[in-house]
């Protein structure tokens, strides 16, 4: 039976993610960014709450697993670096799997925008939590990794399969759009940038994505192709990816 995804705004940007194992009817949040939203969302759908699953140590990722926990009983699943802002009762990291009911989760080590930071897939279902590596047309910014890091990382999401589906965890796509098509001028990113435009100016969502869409036109997947845009002609592809990132970093658009 699938993974039923229920997803919700939280706080400015951020989305809030619950999955539901229909086998079972065991649920899990993805992140805690708004303990409030996710109780009420929990209550609205009654759903039971088994488990916190953590993609990486920020606030607006862990800041609400205590309130959470103590509301629900669920139990805290993350990287190590969580302990940095909030305990967990199972620590994780690549090669791991958990168990929500009939659904199996492969956690995915995917650092960069944090060193620890790691993925949820649902390998059955084609469904991929992958926190802030991987946005709609964008990628996490390098807090604390590097440009090798999180090019590996993005590499390991873009070899999944084309249909997964992708949920990341703000809403950036249209500033990422527009970014985008200052260092790309591919048709299919034209294409989908004026959807995501028109999508928002409809007050819409644009996540989840597709593993493929974004292997299509996600400039920071992209990269090597755009080097020579970005000043990286002939340099590593990481180094392109690298340079994708600073120009990111400083765009005003």
């Amino acid at each position: 039976m699938p993974l039923q995804v229920h997803q919700f705004p939280c706080l400015s940007d951020n989305y809030g993610f619950l999955a539901r194992d229909e086998a079972t009817g065991l649920a899990a949040c993805i992140d805690t960014p708004e303990a409030g939203a996710i109780l009420r969302e929990l209550d609205k759908l009654g759903w039971t709450l088994a488990f916190i699953l953590n993609t990486h140590w920020h606030p607006d990722h862990a800041g609400g697993n205590a309130e959470v926990k103590a509301a629900t009983g669920a139990t805290v699943i993350g990287p190590g670096e969580v302990t940095r802002l909030t305990p967990l009762d199972r620590q994780v990291a690549g090669g791991d799997l958990v168990e929500l009911g009939a659904t199996r989760f492969e956690v995915i080590e995917t650092g960069g925008h944090t060193l620890q930071h790691i993925t949820y897939f649902d390998q059955a279902d084609r469904i991929a939590f992958v926190g802030d590596t991987l946005f709609a047309l964008g990628c996490g910014r390098l807090f604390e990794g590097d440009a090798a890091q999180m090019w590996e990382s993005l590499q390991k999401l873009a070899s999944l399969p084309d249909d997964t589906t992708v949920y990341c965890a703000h809403e950036y796509t249209a500033s990422n759009a527009r970014f985008a098509l200052s260092v790309d001028d591919d048709p299919a990113l034209k294409r989908r940038a004026d959807q995501v435009f028109a999508a928002r100016e409809r007050g819409e969502a644009t996540v989840p994505t597709t593993i493929g869409l974004e292997k299509a036109t996600n400039p920071f997947l992209r990269a090597p192709q755009l080097a020579a845009r970005v000043g990286a002609a002939g340099k590593p592809d990481f180094e392109a990816f690298g340079a994708v990132r600073a120009a990111k970093d400083v765009f005003k658009g």
